[in-house]
């Protein structure tokens, strides 16, 4: 993996078939990724549905998403369980099939403490050797980490490097660089604040637009790497409604409809999820178009 990753991080859904995974179809999606432009993938994140996956159904994302992607960008596989032990064993086998890096969200059912989120990152890097990317997002969570915490680990646990910060708080990204006097790098994961973001230093956005919308995604990181700001602010305005509407609506959800609107059928998303409604699919259908 570069030395500094960067750039568009792209989350791809994960098709079902009625035994499991179809994996030709998210083959395809892949190379339709990589192909666009993106610069990294990211299977198994919150829009590729990792919560409601057994454990050969995630291997089995990884194993397409690495034979798919064939070196061409970074991989960043999901591996987050509300368990240690199975988190463990999901970063070894992305590790084993050729990740580049590993992300973990630190799941819970009872509010962990300082120390047992830094516990849980430390026995999860001593078990891998690549690196791994913290990611907070305390609305799926229900674990909020705090720059505070998300600095400390980087500076005590050697392979986590990278952060991806979704709170859509600002200030906490620029904190992580205070504290870290610039040498954490953090990624955006909120859609509706990536223009800020990007503007005030994350080295990437991941984000799952690209599924829909792959070019203006890139433009846009484009244009603020360049100091365009006033084309990156006309992107941005563009891109807008379509970010507010999948986060609000649910990733995986939005977006499968999406694909399903733009001629890709993609089946539904899992259970308790359900399909967007004819409404939303209307108004989902303007945006596209």
């Amino acid at each position: 993996m570069p030395e500094k990753l960067h750039g568009i991080i792209a989350y791809p859904i994960t098709p079902f078939a009625a035994n499991g995974i179809d994996t030709d179809l998210l083959a395809a999606l892949v190379d339709r990724l990589v192909s666009s432009g993106v610069h990294a993938v990211a299977p198994l994140g919150s829009t590729g549905e990792l919560a409601y996956l057994d454990e050969g159904e995630v291997d089995a994302v990884v194993d397409t998403t690495m034979a798919t992607v064939a070196g061409r960008v970074p991989v960043i596989v999901g591996v987050s369980d509300v368990t240690t032990a199975k988190t463990i064993r999901r970063a070894q086998y992305a590790q084993h099939a050729g990740a580049d890096a590993v992300m973990v969200l630190p799941v819970s059912y009872w509010k962990l403490s300082d120390r047992e989120i830094t516990q849980h990152y430390r026995s999860i890097g001593a078990a891998i050797d690549i690196p791994i990317m913290a990611y907070n997002n305390p609305a799926t969570s229900g674990v909020d980490m705090g720059p505070e915490l998300l600095v400390g680990m980087f500076e005590s646990i050697e392979n986590l490097t990278m952060v991806k910060e979704s709170t859509g708080d600002l200030s906490r990204m620029q904190r992580i660089a205070e504290l870290s006097g610039g040498r954490l790098p953090f990624y955006n994961g909120s859609n509706p604040l990536v223009l800020d973001a990007l503007s005030a230093g994350a080295a990437g956005w991941c984000t799952a637009a690209p599924n829909l919308a792959p070019q203006p995604c890139i433009d846009l990181y484009n244009a603020v790497r360049g100091g365009d700001l006033d084309k990156a602010q006309a992107l941005y305005d563009d891109l807008k409604p379509l970010l507010q509407f999948i986060v609000a609506g649910g990733l995986p959800t939005t977006v499968k409809a999406g694909l399903d609107l733009l001629g890709t059928p993609v089946g539904d998303p899992r259970a308790p999820q359900l399909p967007l409604d004819e409404q939303g699919r209307g108004e989902l259908r303007k945006i596209l178009s």
